[in-house]
């Protein structure tokens, strides 16, 4: 009896240890398999976007800079195109923002398979030229934290949208935090506006994070060295 004693007593202290050292990796390191799998998938959608982009170089003829109403209706002409071609789980534009080393690519798509291979569009929001609310979400704990650090953004912080069409430049206007069920976060206001969502605080799904940015400039064409 005392054997089996022993020998459960060494299994309980085990798995607790286990458990805690599982526990210690995911709050250092955003949860290392998630994190690989992401990686894994970020690299194919890197992949896949740069064929987009390819297609979009070759289909938008120099010179690529039409000025004023032009270049916006241009633009707006080939988002909506754009949105009518993609389908869930694809590979969009890039988003970057250099104060919180944010560079990752962007899918369509906010459904779990979607959130797995990075930051996704709300496929009710617009696309970023249509002139409305364009609404992105991403992870802050797992499958690579894309916006972990977005809580650290700041007014007048610039973020950036990498789309095959055009790329987009956008100022932060504020943050806040809301209750998840806020779904007003991503209405259109009357001008083009970025929102970017995620859960808050980290390890925890009780509110969101919610950062707002209105755009300052676009430039037609897929990204430089496309």
């Amino acid at each position: 009896m005392n054997r089996a004693l022993r020998i459960l007593s060494i299994t309980l202290i085990t798995a607790g240890l286990v458990l805690l050292a599982d526990i210690g990796i995911t709050l250092a390191y955003e949860e290392p398999i998630s994190s690989i799998h992401a990686a894994i998938q970020q690299r194919q959608a890197e992949d896949e976007l740069e064929e987009t982009e390819a297609r979009y170089a070759k289909a938008i003829p120099a010179p690529r800079t039409p000025t004023g109403r032009d270049r916006k209706r241009r633009i707006a002409r080939l988002a909506r195109q754009f949105g009518r071609q993609v389908g869930e789980g694809e590979a969009i534009g890039r988003i970057r923002a250099g104060q919180i080393g944010l560079g990752t690519v962007v899918v369509q798509g906010t459904d779990t398979a979607s959130l797995r291979i990075g930051p996704g569009h709300f496929p009710d929001t617009a696309f970023p030229g249509e002139g409305g609310t364009v609404g992105i979400a991403g992870h802050r704990t797992t499958y690579g934290a894309p916006f972990r650090d977005v809580d650290s953004l700041a007014g007048g912080d610039r973020i950036e949208l990498e789309m095959p069409y055009a790329t987009f430049v956008y100022r932060v206007q504020k943050t806040e935090i809301v209750d998840p069920s806020e779904i007003g976060v991503v209405r259109d206001v009357g001008y083009e506006r970025l929102v970017l969502s995620s859960c808050h605080p980290l390890y925890s799904a009780s509110e969101r994070l919610i950062v707002y940015a209105r755009m300052v400039s676009e430039r037609l064409g897929p990204p430089a060295g496309s």
